[in-house]
């Protein structure tokens, strides 16, 4: 692979900025010129994001260690390990699946857990009045969750209604604030696909609804024809799995999920894994008809010490997640796509205790029933952390006394409110949707009347740390320990399909930054611009399958010329366009893997 390389010390000195108003602002896709590190990214057809819930990153380094032959290790084996990401917090499924597929926390998505409140709407079937209500997007939110369909659809009756919209009823995919990959991906008229546990993920549709081709939504909280609850038995969510890999391998194959119709193979697809999240947690396993099993298969899950062994059930749940990405990567294999598809294997988030003699079970009533007295509790969703909503907010601080008081009986590390909360969230004065108080309980803790011995939504690492690798055959193995977050896949995906990140509503809100190694060369037509894209780096392009791919920024409407030079004196012009406001294109140069150097630029036109 050739590489083109600019000099920043000679284009900045040579570029005429006071000219033409420009700057060459960012830097990339290249381990170029000796950097090591990065690597440009060719445009793929297909990218495919499989997300292991539960999975830390010490699991997968772990099982890649132990099972060389192994799925994993063939995908770590040619491809960037992100050995320092985190999931964002807090560690539900709702925020870590909405991370991934917008590049946006809660800040920008409005999304803190699948329960919730929000001061701006009307409670279900309600449409007038005074605002405020629990939102509930868990599998309650179906028409009969004891059915894989969820009966058919979520139940309208069980929904907020929206004053804004004459008190139209509020699906999940109205309730999310900013777009969606699949919504960006679809506007540039690919296909889209998607499998997951709930109904209520029917979110990643996005605003406009349309987001997803092939949205193929499984309850996890079903029964099997056994009667047995699938996320209460190992064998029964490995089961319940497999039917979302023979999704994805028929859509591999060009087909829908279903395997009937031939539509082409989606842009993007990718599905979630349930089955080591079950056995983290399970402390009684059943077998797929309801009976006790033998041996180390009756439980419990989880591992066995604070070095993160796991269980005879933690084990079985990864070779059996291990085989299904396998059978995922003979489909890529036989269709001939494996060239052409990056693959991306992260978590929505991890899942804590790992120790187990860290475990401590708390009544969920201890933290609502104590902030009670002081002020009326709207809603209370409590995990291994507890998100309160509080009737009276100014009486918020007197609450926290209260619980501060009681900390060891409740199990309290910390608790956050105020000043402290609005450090990492928008405070609740300003945004409907944020708590009141957060607690953080002591790691170990698990708020909750079941036996579970495992559980996520929290704060702490183990409900953070979690894999992340994007692989392809032509990628070198390479572990990057630098800190990065589950957010920087979404608009690393676009990138990868040579798409504009910027498109995304989350990215530019919270300025989120494509991951290492694929960040997009950018010539910014406006001053400053770069910075306040989160735009840094030496301005550095690769030259990838005879073509120099960046990105063309300018913060208002604007025509320009992109220019190329092979010394820095003589330019000569490549083509013209015309970006929208704030906007971002990609540009081509077919011609660049002729030249050992190559320079360009973006010149403004009247």
């Amino acid at each position: 692979m050739s590489r083109l390389c600019s000099s920043p010390r000679s284009a900045r000195n040579r570029l005429p900025f006071t000219r033409t108003g420009l700057v060459l602002a960012g830097a990339l896709l290249a381990g170029a010129c000796g950097t090591a590190g990065t690597v440009g990214a060719a445009t793929p057809s297909h990218v495919l994001v499989l997300s292991i819930d539960g999975m830390h990153a010490f699991d997968l380094a772990d099982y890649v260690k132990g099972h060389p032959a192994s799925a994993l290790a063939k995908l770590s084996g040619h491809g960037f390990n992100y050995t320092g990401a985190t999931a964002v917090t807090p560690a539900d499924s709702f925020p870590g699946n909405l991370a991934v597929f917008t590049g946006g926390t809660p800040v920008s998505t409005g999304v803190y857990f699948d329960r919730s409140y929000d001061r701006s709407l009307w409670p279900p079937d309600t449409t007038s009045g005074p605002t405020g209500t629990p939102v509930i997007f868990d599998e309650t939110a179906d028409l009969n969750f004891n059915v894989l369909d969820g009966g058919g659809g979520l139940n309208p009756d069980l929904l907020p209604r929206d004053p804004a919209r004459d008190g139209a009823v509020v699906y999940p995919h109205n309730y999310l604030r900013v777009n969606t990959v699949f919504e960006v991906i679809r506007a540039a008229g690919r296909r889209t696909a998607w499998c997951d546990k709930h109904l209520t993920d029917e979110i990643l549709l996005g605003p406009s609804g349309q987001g997803v081709d092939d949205l193929y939504l499984l309850e996890i909280a079903a029964r099997n024809e056994s009667g047995v609850a699938y996320n209460k038995s190992v064998d029964a969510t490995k089961a319940y799995d497999d039917l979302k890999v023979q999704a994805v391998v028929n859509e591999i194959g060009g087909l829908d999920h279903s395997g009937t119709a031939n539509v082409g193979v989606p842009a993007i697809l990718g599905m979630n894994f349930q089955a080591l999240s079950v056995a983290q947690k399970i402390k009684s396993n059943k077998t797929v008809t309801g009976g006790k099993p033998t041996g180390l298969a009756a439980g419990p899950g989880g591992y066995l010490d604070g070095k993160g062994t796991p269980s005879f059930l933690v084990s079985d749940a990864l070779d059996h997640t291990d085989a299904s990405i396998g059978r995922i990567l003979d489909a890529l294999q036989a269709h001939g796509l494996t060239d052409s598809t990056y693959v991306i294997v992260t978590a929505k988030h991890g899942q804590a205790p790992v120790d187990p003699s860290k475990l401590s079970i708390v009544s969920p009533g201890i933290i609502p029933g104590l902030v009670e007295p002081i002020t009326h509790v709207l809603q209370a969703t409590l995990d291994d952390a507890a998100l309160i909503w509080v009737e009276d907010p100014t009486l918020a601080g007197a609450a926290v006394e209260v619980l501060l008081a009681n900390q060891v009986d409740a199990s309290i590390q910390e608790v956050w409110f105020g000043e402290s909360l609005k450090l990492r969230f928008p405070g609740p004065e300003t945004d409907p949707r944020t708590p009141d108080i957060i607690v953080l309980g002591q790691p170990g803790t698990i708020y909750t009347t079941s036996s579970k011995i495992g559980e996520h939504g929290g704060f702490t690492d183990q409900d953070l740390h979690v894999p992340l690798v994007i692989s392809n055959p032509r990628l070198p193995a390479q572990t990057l320990r630098t800190p990065v977050q589950t957010t920087q896949i979404a608009p690393t995906i676009l990138q990868l399909l040579g798409l504009n990140p910027f498109a995304l509503q989350a990215v530019v809100i919270e300025r989120t930054r494509v991951l290492p190694g694929f960040e997009a060369a950018e010539l910014a037509l406006t001053p400053g611009l770069a910075g306040t894209l989160g735009i840094t780096g030496n301005p550095v392009i690769q030259v990838d399958h005879g073509q120099a791919g960046f990105q063309v920024a300018a913060r208002f409407r604007q025509g320009f010329i992109v220019e190329s030079s092979a010394d820095l004196n003589l330019w000569t012009p490549l083509g013209t366009n015309v970006l929208s406001l704030d906007g971002s294109l990609p540009f081509n140069d077919p011609l660049a893997g002729g030249y050992v150097r190559r320079f360009y630029r973006a010149i403004p036109t009247p």
